[in-house]
């Protein structure tokens, strides 16, 4: 897992991953939100992330013949389970986007390739008080989770929730359809995610949640896992052809 920095201003920095060499790029960016309308907001990191997809000449927009982003009128809508859903020319499907809001900022992700993407970010004091951890969290998904944040129950916690919520949201089912035990985050891997302190892990599911995306038995979810100040901002792929792992 590669991530870097292609971008940066006094508000908005875009990043640039990529989970295997064979898969194209995953572009993600934040606004601080505040009190601002949050449809504007998403719409313009949306615009600027797929400039930054131009430039990569994804498949998706070079048989559109067009060279900056006043060529592409987009509209963002909502599917029936409530994924977001970019609409490039008036019709035309774009590639996949996900939006989440965390620490007073509205992120986004976009796919550069026919991936499935979800974004969530998640910070500790969301966890505090009598949470219920069993009821989302696996002994063994939160034990691993303890030893990456040093035994801060709270920030295990955090840390988990994001993979959790981004996976549901690159599934396109939020938690409507899958259970959060359903989930299971299994152990980070070594090397997977280079000089940015973050971690890269596999999921799979289980129960119904298997049934009704069978896809996600073959290895094909992975998140990564970033610190970004005291919150987790994690990013999940799901690849229907899953691309080996090296």
């Amino acid at each position: 897992m590669n991530v870097v920095m292609i971008k940066n201003s006094e508000e908005l920095s875009v990043h640039a991953m990529s989970f295997a060499p064979r898969l194209g790029p995953i572009f993600y960016a934040s606004l601080p939100c505040g009190s601002a309308a949050s449809g504007p907001l998403r719409r313009f990191l949306v615009s600027t992330l797929l400039e930054h997809l131009l430039e990569f000449e994804s498949p998706h927009l070079k048989h559109s013949h067009a060279s900056d982003r006043k060529a592409f009128p987009l509209q963002v809508v909502r599917g029936p389970l409530g994924r977001p859903l970019l609409l490039l020319m008036g019709e035309r499907p774009g590639p996949a986007i996900s939006f989440s809001e965390g620490g007073g900022k509205i992120w986004a992700a976009l796919s550069g390739d026919d991936s499935d993407i979800g974004i969530d970010a998640a910070a500790p004091d969301e966890f505090q008080g009598g949470y219920p951890f069993h009821r989302v969290f696996n002994s063994q998904e939160l034990e691993h989770a303890l030893v990456l944040t040093g035994g801060n129950l709270e920030k295990a916690a955090a840390l988990l929730w994001s993979v959790k919520e981004a996976s549901v949201k690159a599934l396109g089912s939020a938690f409507h359809l899958v259970d959060p035990l359903q989930i299971t985050v299994y152990p980070a891997e070594e090397g997977m995610t280079e000089g940015n302190s973050g971690h890269t892990f596999p999921v799979g599911l289980s129960g119904k949640a298997l049934f009704r995306f069978p896809l996600v038995s073959d290895g094909s979810l992975r998140v990564c896992s970033l610190p970004k100040g005291n919150m987790w901002l994690s990013i999940a792929l799901l690849n229907e052809r899953p691309t080996d792992h090296e």
